[in-house]
């Protein structure tokens, strides 16, 4: 039998992320395992915005921790994540014109850059734009987006530098449980004996926690992006923008395309088997949540789209936790697709949550497994008309 000092499941942004922080903090022995290959999940598919505006304090403090990684990835990790500082904007309708300006509050005073901005700021900012329906809107200068598969590649190459051990195209099938401890994991073609078991499997999670009596109420989602080429005549590479108004978000793509996305319905589909090409419907309604904002995308041409595999957690909000009912097992779960962003600091903060016995970076108990025993779901006081998420970004 294989030895490990800690096994992670899931070859994702956050799993990689965090085997190269258990590296880095010197846990010895790390083995990150990956049914099929790094980014095969939700990471490779992901729409991967770098934003730092959230509803809520504890989210934002993650996102701008990550940002700092993001921003100095050659010197803190090694490689190239593929950041680009485009910026980033929140539309907001009327009636949330407080709540935008109590959250900017909020992320200023961590110390984000970022501002509420006029319409007019606005049009200038993103020319072009329809802005008659807007309440407000906020800027962040120094957001943008990243490569998500770039992102996950480097942190698993320096986690290999560091000594980690990745085992791709090997699955994890059980989580070893002895007397309310974790002990190891079985896998497609061994047993690895480990006190320390992390699971950031996504949409594949479920099959490791139901044997463990574990049930959070996750539901596998298949979600979507469409690729829109510029239509003649639009040549500004636009910043990332979330349009709270019309439930869409969209992103520069390339040098002449625009990545989108809209609502996730109410959809579920078995992760097992979906299917990864874009509805024709789906890109439909992507251009026509463009086309509001932007009226010149009514005739944008679709070049491209794709679809994945996300976990809906009940309230939207992702799960980590240490698990309570089973020592050493810790979960990343549920990350309703808004996680690649806070990747970088979700990984250290469990990894100095399991060497130091808590995390320093920011505070996780808001994410706690707990809170829907306990009545407690996650809601945003100074929302935008929707307290559970929808959107995958």
């Amino acid at each position: 039998m294989a030895t490990a000092d800690v096994v992670v499941i899931g070859g994702g942004a956050t799993g990689a992320s965090t085997a190269f922080h258990l590296a880095t903090v010197g846990v010895p022995r790390v083995v990150l395992l990956e049914r099929h290959h790094l980014g095969a999940g939700a990471t490779g598919k992901s729409g991967s915005l770098v934003r730092m505006h959230y509803t809520n304090e504890v989210e934002s403090r993650l996102a701008f921790e990550s940002l700092k990684i993001f921003r100095d990835f050659q010197a803190i990790v090694g490689g190239d994540c593929g950041f680009e500082p485009a910026g980033f904007i929140q539309i907001v309708g009327t009636g949330y014109e407080r709540a935008l300006a109590h959250n900017v509050d909020t992320q200023r005073r961590i110390g984000i850059d970022t501002r509420v901005i006029t319409r007019e700021e606005l049009r200038r900012l993103l020319p072009g734009c329809h802005v008659d329906d807007i309440g407000a809107a906020a800027w962040e200068p120094g957001s943008g987006f990243a490569d998500p598969n770039a992102t996950t590649f480097a942190f698993a190459e320096a986690a290999r530098r560091r000594g980690v051990t990745i085992r791709t195209h090997c699955e994890a099938r059980r989580i070893l449980v002895e007397r309310g401890r974790v002990v190891g994991v079985e896998t497609a073609e061994d047993r690895i004996a480990a006190p320390v078991v992390v699971v950031a499997a996504g949409a594949w999670a479920t099959g490791l926690l139901a044997p463990l009596g574990l049930d959070y109420g996750l539901r596998p989602h298949r979600v979507q992006i469409s690729i829109l080429r510029w239509p003649a005549g639009f040549g500004h590479r636009h910043p990332a923008v979330i349009d709270a108004i019309h439930q869409s978000w969209f992103r520069p793509e390339g040098l002449a395309s625009t990545l989108a996305g809209v609502e996730l319905g109410v959809g579920h589909a078995d992760p097992e088997r979906f299917d990864e090409s874009v509805d024709p419907d789906y890109v439909a309604r992507c251009r026509e949540k463009l086309a509001a904002r932007l009226p010149v995308f009514a005739d944008a041409t679709m070049r491209g789209g794709w679809a994945g595999m996300i976990m809906m957690s009940p309230d939207g909000r992702p799960i980590i936790d240490q698990i309570p009912s089973v020592a050493g097992l810790y979960g990343m779960l549920g990350d309703s697709g808004t996680s690649f962003k806070t990747s970088p600091a979700i990984g250290r903060c469990l990894a100095e949550w399991i060497v130091e016995g808590k995390p320093r970076t920011a505070d996780l108990a808001p994410f706690r497994s707990t809170r829907f025993a306990e009545g407690r779901p996650w809601v945003d006081e100074h929302h935008y008309g929707r307290e559970r998420l929808t959107i995958s970004r």
